[in-house]
């Protein structure tokens, strides 16, 4: 297992998002999540996140992320 560090501290932080569909309907395709993974590569260097794992199925999208200890979850996922 690898460690990540800066200046004060040593780390590994991980974290599952799961993003589901309203009422579990059927409408993410192929196309639909390559373009969301595109806006979340965009925006995720700004906050210090790396996607690790990004998986759909027709209607929720698993994404695997690492973060620093100083990044603002909160604010990355409105962002997001």
């Amino acid at each position: 297992m690898v460690l990540e560090s800066n200046n004060h501290s040593v780390f590994k932080l991980h974290y599952h998002l799961i993003m589901v569909i309203k009422y579990r309907r059927k409408v993410i395709d192929d196309s639909i999540t390559a373009r969301l993974k595109e806006i979340f590569d965009y925006i995720a260097p700004k906050y210090n996140i790396r996607v690790e794992e990004w998986n759909h199925d027709k209607d929720h999208i698993h994404v695997l992320f690492t973060a620093q200890p100083n990044s603002e979850l909160s604010k990355f996922i409105n962002a997001y």
